[in-house]
């Protein structure tokens, strides 16, 4: 199957720079985006629900810019004035510059890892004393938990925002050749917006393992997934496949 029309499920880029626009005009294919989903913070109403008070822990854990922005919007409309000797775990060192949006970075204790969970057991070894908070979306896992277990530290975890659904009307979507995905979310999307979705000849992309086992085991066939041994990414991969594909 040729293919012509293709829909990342992402925004489109900010900037007339994209490897996308590129590889558009290289192969004469039509290449849109949409995102699939949104993420929208919880009410001051639905945190207090979860009955966890921010106040009482010495320690935030950030694992991504959404929960920074959604804690600290989220400390506003309670009214609630953030203590000085507040420390700061972050997930990368990305992450610990974005708290500058909202504190003097320099005032206060932040620590960082490389990225990944594992990289912040030794800071969380280390600071065993503090009583540790984690501000989380709807959709997370316990691998942050089961750290604090292991060393018996005192913590707590709410959800703070979420990922939802964006509402697509299902001609816009089944009217592609290729779909490409970046999380198991915008699955769930395809799923909501589309009625008993039937995949048949259009063809599904995506990026990342948990991406491609959430889409193969939702009984869907994936036909093209990055990262590979030949593309480190998402563009680099669609390239090579139109490239095969498209001759």
């Amino acid at each position: 199957m040729k293919v012509s029309k293709i829909l990342v499920s992402q925004p489109k880029p900010t900037t007339g720079k994209s490897p996308y626009f590129d590889i558009a005009e290289k192969h004469n294919v039509q290449i849109d985006f949409c995102s699939f989903i949104k993420v929208e913070g919880l009410t001051s109403k639905e945190f207090r629900q979860q009955k966890v008070s921010i106040l009482d822990h010495t320690a935030i854990v950030f694992l991504s810019r959404h929960a920074i922005d959604h804690f600290f919007t989220l400390c506003k409309e309670l009214r609630l004035t953030v203590p000085d000797d507040m420390k700061y775990f972050c997930l990368s060192e990305t992450i610990s510059l974005y708290i500058q949006k909202y504190v003097q970075y320099r005032k206060r204790k932040v620590f960082y890892g490389n990225g990944h969970i594992k990289d912040l057991e030794p800071l969380f070894a280390k600071h065993k004393t503090e009583k540790y908070f984690v501000p989380t979306s709807n959709i997370h896992n316990d691998e942050i938990n089961a750290l604090f277990d292991k060393y018996e530290i005192n913590h707590s975890q709410a959800e703070v925002y979420r990922t939802v659904s964006t509402n697509i009307e299902a001609d816009y979507i089944k009217s592609y050749d290729m779909l490409i995905f970046f999380s198991p979310h915008g699955i769930d999307s395809l799923k909501k917006n589309v009625a008993d979705y039937q995949q048949g000849e259009q063809l599904i992309a995506c990026f990342g393992n948990t991406t491609a086992n959430y889409i193969k085991e939702a009984g869907l066939r994936l036909d093209l997934e990055a990262p590979s041994a030949t593309a480190t990414n998402m563009p680099a991969a669609l390239n090579d496949f139109l490239t095969e594909n498209n001759k």
